[in-house]
């Protein structure tokens, strides 16, 4: 299966120090994949690889074949993924601005009915739990519902080097396996989403919603 890891971080200045903390976060989650679930695909999209227009305009909104063509190509890897991990820091509670722009620029209908899992870290004390309350709500309303497990990291800087190695004192193995009670679930969920996609179109049940706000199943 293939899997996309979204990094929601953008801010690579200072301070605060170290700038892109989510960096060793990501570099750590992507070591635990590709060690422990190889036969997958694992792919990173850094939201800082996508600087967006600043006027707002969803990939769906574009005429046929005129989006932008790094929206065109990310919107091809979305809608052939399985899963999706979303990395993302917490802003006033709540997830990244970065990573939400990036991911309201396309419709739920590639993201449906494939799971996510939540990863939230801070320098602090709290490791970003509070955005990830946030995340449920948001990655369940574009359709890639998020696994029950979630993983947490607490004062990130103090526990993963830069390259996502862990900190002397820490243990690699306890982190990995830590990280494998969401990963997991994610996995999982995903294979069996796989499965029954293959036997019934989801969005032959469900119409998807692509044009017109008349398109919404509501009154």
């Amino acid at each position: 299966m293939k899997f996309l890891v979204f990094l929601g971080t953008v801010r690579d200045s200072t301070p605060p120090k170290p700038a892109r903390l989510g960096v060793r976060v990501v570099e750590s989650i992507l070591a635990c994949l590709q060690s422990r679930y190889e036969e997958h695909e694992i792919e990173l999209i850094d939201a800082l690889d996508y600087p967006l227009e600043a006027v707002f305009k969803p990939h769906f909104a574009y005429p046929k074949s005129k989006a932008p063509s790094e929206l065109n190509h990310l919107a091809e890897k979305i809608e052939n993924a399985d899963g999706f991990v979303m990395v993302s820091p917490e802003y006033n509670h709540s997830m990244s601005p970065a990573l939400a722009n990036l991911l309201n620029h396309f419709g739920s209908s590639l993201f449906s009915y494939k799971p996510s899992a939540i990863v939230t870290y801070s320098a602090g004390q709290w490791g970003g739990m509070r955005a990830a309350v946030a995340m449920r709500a948001f990655l369940s309303e574009l359709g890639c519902l998020p696994v029950s497990a979630m993983i947490h990291v607490p004062k990130a800087q103090e526990v993963f080097e830069a390259n996502g190695n862990p900190q002397a004192g820490e243990d690699q193995d306890a982190w990995f396996d830590y990280f494998g009670r969401t990963l997991n679930q994610l996995v999982w969920w995903a294979q069996a989403a796989r499965e029954q996609r293959a036997q019934v179109d989801p969005h032959e049940l469900v119409r998807d919603f692509r044009t017109h706000p008349s398109e919404r199943n509501a009154p």
